[in-house]
């Protein structure tokens, strides 16, 4: 279906160089200074990456000193990308891999795009309560579920998109599906390019020339999530702009299958997980489905990497990769 450039990739390509800068960089107001006095003051990041191409030493030099309240970029190269953290740190560093390996020469980290990551615990650990509680039903046996206030969890978000364009990020991406829920609120008054998953994918599929599986029928792609109410939604308009006809799992199918094969994963029950899941893809190919959007980071690494179904999915996360990658590219042949 798609050729090797377009496989999923369950396993990131080997680690890379970074340079890490100390989160205590100095606090920086989320709006700028043209906005209403009534801008919040964002929390310090818990951590940030620095990834550049070139001599570290100009940049480097351009940091703002802690507590100190400079303006000045991070990174002044033009096509610096920033990254804002998922719901872990593990998603987030095998995005940045993917990154690194494929936009590099020799997939070694030679000449690879240059980025600035953002990573906040307390706010994965917020995205992560959200993650386990989004897919229950109102039948479900866990009965308190946790409540996280998204008002608060967008806010906080938006106030990273900030503070990396401020440090130089020229283009934004969230390597995140529970993000990209809130993906509109986030991008915001943003003063640069923020990618979207649901938009890489779509474009990505489109390109792709696909012919439906069966004659007559339409091309029919399946979008496979644990949170079926916003992340498939999301998806789901971004395909049906694209003119695909988009496929959910029933009812019964994620009642009797994806929802069980979540609990199981929670519960350590890897192969259970598994096997729940393969059931999950072999009901929606049986409805003739061109290929199956895996909208989950734990579904993702479920399935061995020679498993036959992966042939039939795609990994969200490698589209916004490559759409990432072509932005850097183009933005800097522009500039030379």
């Amino acid at each position: 279906m798609f050729d090797g450039s377009m496989a999923m990739s369950s396993h990131p390509p080997s680690s890379f160089r970074i340079r890490l800068v100390d989160g205590a960089i100095g606090r920086r107001r989320c709006r700028p200074k043209a906005w209403p006095s009534t801008s919040v003051l964002c929390p310090k990041p818990s951590s940030v990456l620095l990834q550049t191409t070139d001599d570290l030493s100009d940049s480097w030099n351009s940091m703002p000193a802690r507590g100190g309240g400079s303006e000045s970029p991070i990174l002044a190269l033009p096509n610096t990308v920033g990254v804002i953290g998922g719901v872990s740190a593990v998603t987030t560093i095998r995005f940045l891999e993917k990154l690194v390996a494929w936009s590099s020469r020799d997939g070694g980290g030679a000449a690879a795009l240059p980025f600035i990551v953002c990573s906040d615990p307390v706010l994965n650990r917020e995205l992560s309560s959200h993650k386990r509680t989004s897919f229950l039903l109102p039948t479900s046996r866990n009965t308190d579920p946790v409540r996280i206030d998204h008002a608060s969890v967008v806010e906080n978000l938006r106030c990273k998109r900030m503070f990396l364009e401020t440090s130089g990020a020229r283009c934004m991406v969230m390597p995140c599906h529970i993000s990209h829920s809130w993906h509109d609120e986030i991008s915001e008054g943003c003063s640069v390019p923020f990618l979207h998953v649901g938009e890489c994918v779509a474009k990505e599929l489109k390109a792709a020339n696909l012919k439906p599986v069966e004659a007559g029928s339409n091309l029919r792609i399946g979008v496979l999530a644990t949170d079926a109410i916003s992340t498939a939604r999301f998806y789901s308009e971004k395909l049906q702009d694209q003119g695909f006809e988009v496929l959910l799992p029933d009812k019964a199918t994620m009642e009797h299958t994806v929802i069980p094969a979540m609990e199981a994963f929670n519960r350590k029950d890897v192969e259970g997980a598994r096997n729940l899941l393969r059931i999950a893809l072999q009901v929606l190919l049986v409805r003739a489905v061109n290929t199956i959007i895996l909208a989950s980071d734990d579904m993702r690494g479920l399935l061995p990497r020679d498993d036959p179904l992966l042939k039939k999915c795609m990994d969200p996360m490698d589209a916004l990769a490559r759409a990432t990658i072509w932005w850097a590219d183009s933005k800097a042949n522009n500039d030379q």
